[in-house]
């Protein structure tokens, strides 16, 4: 995935466990065993759907991770804790929620994939 390696201005919000590391509360979802696949969506963001199915195809085919989708416009207290500016953006986080990489635009199934080989 391509994208910088640390998240983006670290304001905490009151759900974040850190500027780096996001928990089940924050995510409305629990983490993947191994790790997980966060996206930040909107509703008429026709890169966002081709992306939900890259994901989820991936989440389904490696053990243990997850795949989460938010809705950026319901949670704009994430976006601006996390400075998400695009979507869709993608984070990958590690199993204890450690943002390990993150990536704006469409990935490609060959980069999430190399992109879990930073959280696993």
């Amino acid at each position: 995935m391509r994208g910088s390696e640390a998240p983006g201005p670290g304001t905490r919000g009151p759900d974040i466990a850190g500027p780096d590391t996001l928990g089940p509360e924050a995510l409305g979802a629990a983490l993947g065993e191994r790790a997980t696949l966060v996206q930040f969506s909107t509703a008429f963001c026709q890169p966002c759907r081709a992306t939900r199915r890259t994901l989820a195809e991936v989440a389904a085919m490696v053990p243990g991770v997850g795949h989460v989708e938010i809705d950026a416009e319901e949670r704009l207290d994430l976006v601006r804790a996390l400075g998400i500016a695009r979507t869709p953006t993608v984070l990958v986080l590690d199993r204890t929620g450690r943002v390990v990489r993150r990536a704006a635009g469409q990935p490609r199934r060959a980069d999430v994939i190399a992109a879990l080989g930073r959280a696993v």
